[in-house]
């Protein structure tokens, strides 16, 4: 006999947001080597302004307009059709993949600081990762949501700790230098750009489970505005205590915050924030699998992909087939390069979110008087014009990755490769349903 459903609180949900989109600054590493002492936190204030305030605003009004299961693919279907839902929900699956394989990568990287020996059996250790958290998802969103809660707070505490430590050390005066672009290359600003929007993207992917969360209207709007609130100010702590405590950018990418922890506090800070990268590595899949495996099962019901992907699970009512599926593909791609993935990351999740946007638009000027409990105070005019922030970070991102002197073009190609793709297996389905006479 299946659970009764339970839905997602308030508090469980900020703590998912924040942990699909965030996790605490790891990954933030490569920014000072990119962008200096004297542009990352310029960069760190500018790039949240224009590439997530746009993005969250567009969320919680469509949102709140359509709090349904599928979220954003089901937004841009209303609005565009379902040829470009397809597209957006394609990108999104492909792009998350890559994502996902990421975190487990990363949790052997802090879990080296402990035992170095740990690395040679990377493969293994990602693979139990990997379907631990599928177990995990299986069970339903309320234990991922309490899961989240937990691990959230194992992943502030470290940086916590290392504020009030800095504090303590540098007798409360940071001193930061003066910001400013002038000196810094194009490329590597728009290396800077990829680093940060990967830090901050996923605002979206919280919507896919919308009827699953209790009073998702109120919940959505305090949960987005409190995880983003946390995320860039323990952004912005991070940074500045690197840039106080004079820490080298290159050994700042090379062995992550641990080594400030090290630098600032001695071993047992370095080896707390240890603990909080493997934390943020397990919750950040954890809770990206949650949204990324409710996609394949609203696409599987327009028969746009298998049937037996919308399958949901007799006890505990998840879409267990999709979510197995989705760690089939995550455990075939942990071999991947970091710095590739993240501009694979971004490009392909860039392209989906001005599906959004134009569905934001779209939706605008064909149901002006729908009811949108959160509706952005701008008018249509005005809406393409916010669009054009977020489409210039993406641009300059873009062109550096291309005209960079390092390996940064090859992973550029493959995500517009990858995005390219969505057509082709556009054109497949239709032939196939064309035959079936679906």
């Amino acid at each position: 006999m299946p659970i009764p459903v339970k839905k997602l609180k308030t508090v469980q949900l900020a703590a998912v947001i924040f942990l699909t989109v965030s996790g605490g600054p790891y990954g933030l590493e490569p920014l000072l080597t990119y962008a200096g002492n004297n542009a990352a936190i310029l960069l760190l204030l500018i790039t949240p302004l224009l590439w997530d305030i746009p993005s969250i605003l567009t969320v919680l009004e469509l949102n709140s307009m359509l709090p349904v299961t599928g979220g954003y693919y089901q937004w841009v279907k209303r609005g565009l059709g379902l040829r470009f839902a397809f597209y957006e929900g394609w990108w999104t699956w492909l792009y998350t993949f890559v994502d996902l394989a990421i975190y487990p990568v990363l949790f052997v990287e802090y879990a080296s600081f402990f035992f170095p020996e740990i690395e040679a059996y990377k493969i293994p250790v990602c693979l139990v990762i990997i379907w631990f958290s599928a177990a995990l998802n299986i069970r339903g969103i309320v234990p991922v949501g309490k899961t989240s809660i937990f691990l959230g707070i194992v992943v502030l505490i470290p940086f916590v700790a290392l504020f009030f430590v800095a504090l303590l050390k540098y007798s409360g005066h940071f001193t930061i230098p003066t910001q400013t672009l002038k000196g810094h290359s194009f490329s590597n600003i728009g290396l800077a750009f990829y680093t940060i929007m990967w830090n901050f993207i996923g605002w979206d992917n919280t919507t896919t489970y919308a009827e699953e969360v209790d009073k998702p209207g109120r919940s959505y709007f305090t949960s987005i505005i409190t995880a983003f609130l946390i995320v860039l100010g323990i952004y912005l702590i991070a940074v500045l205590i690197a840039i106080q405590s004079g820490i080298s950018a290159r050994l700042l990418n090379e062995q992550g915050f641990p080594a400030l922890g090290n630098l600032v506090g001695g071993h047992w800070l370095g080896a707390l924030i240890a603990i909080g990268g493997m934390a943020s590595a397990l919750g950040l899949y954890s809770a990206v699998l949650l949204s990324v495996s409710r996609v394949p099962q609203v696409m599987a019901e327009d028969r746009l992909l298998p049937r037996i992907l919308s399958s949901l699970h007799p006890k505990f009512n998840s879409p267990y087939i999709s979510i197995i599926t989705c760690s089939a593909v995550v455990s075939l791609m942990i071999i991947w390069t970091f710095s590739d993935l993240l501009i694979i990351d971004v490009t392909v999740y860039g392209a989906a979110l001005f599906l959004e946007y134009a569905a934001l638009i779209k939706l605008r000027i064909i149901t002006p008087l729908e009811n949108r409990p959160f509706k952005i105070p701008l008018p249509v005019a005005g809406l393409c014009l916010m669009i054009l922030l977020p489409f210039t970070v993406y641009s300059i991102a873009l062109i550096a990755a291309f005209t960079s002197e390092g390996t940064t073009i090859t992973p550029a190609i493959f995500a517009l490769a990858t995005i390219l793709t969505a057509e082709v297996m556009w054109q497949i389905i239709n032939f196939k349903n064309k035959l079936t006479g679906a």
